[in-house]
């Protein structure tokens, strides 16, 4: 199975647009105003990976003066005409210059490390965060945990890909979205919570805190496996220093 990055593909990026936080997408949004609200001081953020937006104007609606960056043409076209007073920037994979040395408060990846092929390549792109990261800022990753690729959620599919209960780390597993009309099975690529350790020990990062959300009986949703398992992991880590 080959991988590519399959947002940046112009009908993706239309059906990515319209999706907002419904179904098992509401667990992964649900906890990061709290979060941020513990661990974060200061309104400046970047938002790594913004693809369609909606996580940069998450940020926004949240009160933070916030930046998005992606490699997809397609994906920042969107975001872009969906918030036309917005500031989205195209940059090149791994090449933060266009943002002249600014620092935030928070760095956002929302789902980005999840389609970043090669240890040592992650690696170069968390410490060019790491780099654009206040003395006392937080980097905040969002990312599907091994489990959302082998069970059956209310917004995904996984039951037609039984190779994914083998993948390894860093290989190739598939999975489909119920929420949107395209039917595209997505590419991602695995990665194990051991993994994370160790790209936060190789680029200068210590890791705050670890949330594995899961879904309550309360929430307006028909969980399937979201109360039990946790689907998203997200990750707040902090310069060694700070």
């Amino acid at each position: 199975m080959s991988f590519s990055n399959v947002y940046n593909d112009e009908h993706r990026a239309f059906a990515y647009s319209k999706l907002e936080f419904p179904g098992t997408y509401y667990l992964a949004f649900r906890d990061l105003p709290e979060i941020f609200a513990r661990h974060v001081h200061g309104r400046s953020a970047l938002d790594f990976g913004c693809g369609a937006g909606r996580s940069t104007r998450f940020l926004k609606k949240l009160g933070f003066e916030a930046v998005g960056i992606d490699i997809s043409t397609s994906m920042i076209e969107v975001a872009q005409a969906a918030d036309p007073y917005g500031k989205y920037d195209l940059i090149p994979d791994g090449d933060f210059n266009i943002l002249d040395n600014r620092q935030f408060d928070l760095i956002l990846s929302a789902f980005a490390f999840d389609n970043i092929p090669g240890a040592d390549w992650r690696v170069n792109l968390l410490s060019g965060l790491g780099n654009l990261l206040k003395s006392d800022g937080r980097i905040v990753i969002l990312g599907s945990t091994p489990d959302i690729y082998t069970h059956e959620w209310t917004s995904f599919t996984t039951k037609d890909f039984p190779r994914n209960r083998n993948a390894k780390s860093g290989e190739a597993v598939q999975i489909v979205m119920n929420d949107i009309p395209d039917s595209r099975p997505v590419v991602d690529l695995v990665w194990f919570h051991s993994d994370y350790l160790s790209l936060f020990d190789s680029c200068g990062l210590k890791l705050i805190e670890h949330y594995l959300p899961l879904g309550r009986a309360d929430e307006p949703y028909e969980w399937l496996t979201e109360t039990s398992v946790a689907p998203w992991v997200i990750y707040v880590v902090a310069r060694e220093s700070a």
